[in-house]
């Protein structure tokens, strides 16, 4: 994305988050003799931290690398939840370890380019090593 471009929706952002904060709920006075925080919205709280971290929530545009959203995480963990409740549970700890252990190889193969069926062979022939640079 080009500054010019990256400075306009900035703006807009920011522009947004100013419509936004004029229309979240007026936040009652603490009452006397209270003690700790006072409960805020959560629409104030998701405001506050949106204008918090702007940086980082518009660090996908900077940054090519850097995924729209963090969804990532949860689809890798998803087929392993999957299989646990197809199964009904693993039965042994080494087999929920071992199937983890060969999930992970090959989100990870796949993360890189490889084909799952190329990431098998080159970890039966024993030439992982040689991808992850050890």
């Amino acid at each position: 994305m080009s500054d010019k471009a990256l400075a306009n929706l900035q703006k807009r952002y920011r522009n947004i988050l100013t419509r936004a904060e004029k229309e979240l709920p007026v936040i009652p006075p603490k009452p006397s003799g209270k003690r700790g925080k006072l409960a805020k919205s959560d629409a104030h709280n998701l405001w506050v931290r949106l204008k918090t971290h702007e940086a980082a929530v518009l660090l996908f545009a900077k940054d090519p690398h850097v995924s729209f959203t963090n969804n990532r995480a949860e689809r890798d963990l998803r087929m392993s939840k999957v299989k646990q409740k197809v199964s009904g549970c693993f039965r042994v700890i080494d087999y929920a370890q071992a199937y983890c252990r060969i999930s992970s190889y090959l989100q990870s193969m796949a993360n890189r380019g490889y084909n799952p069926l190329i990431a098998i062979q080159i970890a039966l022939a024993g030439e992982a090593h040689r991808v992850w640079g050890e």
